[in-house]
């Protein structure tokens, strides 16, 4: 798949970058929140960084946590628009009370800093204006968010972690076949803010357009018929669409989209690059695939 090769280039443009440290699957505490990682067991080998240079590294990450100017200290505050699977969703088992590829990103960057980890739920227009950072909600948005230079303009993003495509959802008896079938008969269902209602404003002229603020909206919208089709990313369509016999992806359109944690701008911390070395770090160690395999294999 096309994802498979662009991800290969990005682990090889990874290994030129400054490495942090692996640390160990932490306990869970009440809250939501999950515990710093737990000092290695004499005599486990437990992952493939090398545990010559754990002490370092755990040291190194633990200054540097120490010097973020968090929300809370010691806890990394994710703003998340949950759900929107399979980036996000709630899952009861998991340490923060999500799952989903962001936030387990996310999840094992904080690990590696020596940070808890907390997800909080909010509106997705407030985390691409930055105003959701900037009013102390949270620290970062971990939110399938696309980068753009209109929102870079507002908020500080990440390195690059996900490539992504939008895609047509239509009911699997829809006389719809194509983008090019959506006239001024058809309502398309798109979630407010994103790049997937740019891409309808643009390139479905003929059709009603109708915004709605969450993304699991839109699914219920479709199934109620006061929508005749989804404009959305594609691994998000293709999820819902493995989980339901009724509707199908019919096309992909590709927008050369990529998506970053997003953060306010100008922190006065270093916060920023503790999440970039932890994104090469993933993609250095091994994890990253992991996780994006376990996340996207239904979808591919």
């Amino acid at each position: 798949m096309r994802a498979t090769t662009r991800r290969a280039a990005a682990a090889a443009a990874a290994l030129t970058l400054v490495l942090t440290a692996c640390g160990d699957d932490g306990d869970t505490t009440d809250g939501g929140t999950t515990d710093a990682p737990a000092e290695t067991d004499d005599g486990t080998d437990d992952d493939a960084a090398g545990d010559e240079t754990d002490d370092e590294t755990t040291e190194t990450d633990g200054e540097a946590a120490a010097e973020l100017e968090l929300v809370q200290d010691g806890v990394l505050t994710v703003c998340s628009e949950v759900p929107y699977e399979p980036f996000q969703f709630e899952d009861p088992d998991h340490p923060t009370g999500y799952s989903g590829f962001d936030i387990e990103i996310a999840y094992e960057i904080a690990q590696d800093a020596g940070l808890d980890m907390e997800v909080v739920n909010t509106g997705f227009e407030g985390l691409t204006s930055g105003a959701t950072m900037a009013a102390g909600t949270c620290d970062m948005a971990a939110s399938a968010i696309t980068i753009t230079e209109e929102r870079a303009e507002q908020i500080e993003f990440s390195e690059p972690y996900y490539e992504s495509l939008q895609s047509l959802l239509v009911p699997a008896d829809s006389e719809i076949a194509s983008i090019e079938d959506l006239t001024e008969e058809y309502v398309v269902g798109v979630q407010s803010g994103t790049t997937g209602a740019d891409y309808a404003e643009e390139n479905v002229p003929g059709a009603t357009i109708t915004e709605f603020a969450g993304g699991g909206d839109l699914f219920t919208a479709l199934a109620a018929g006061s929508i005749d089709a989804i404009l959305q990313d594609e691994p998000v369509n293709r999820a819902r669409a493995a989980q339901d016999e009724g509707i199908e992806v019919i096309e992909e359109y590709d927008t050369d989209e990529t998506y970053g944690f997003a953060f306010e701008q100008d922190r006065p911390d270093e916060l920023v690059q503790v999440v970039n070395d932890g994104i090469a770090q993933l993609r250095e160690d091994g994890r990253y695939d992991e996780l994006f395999e376990q996340y996207f294999a239904v979808v591919e």
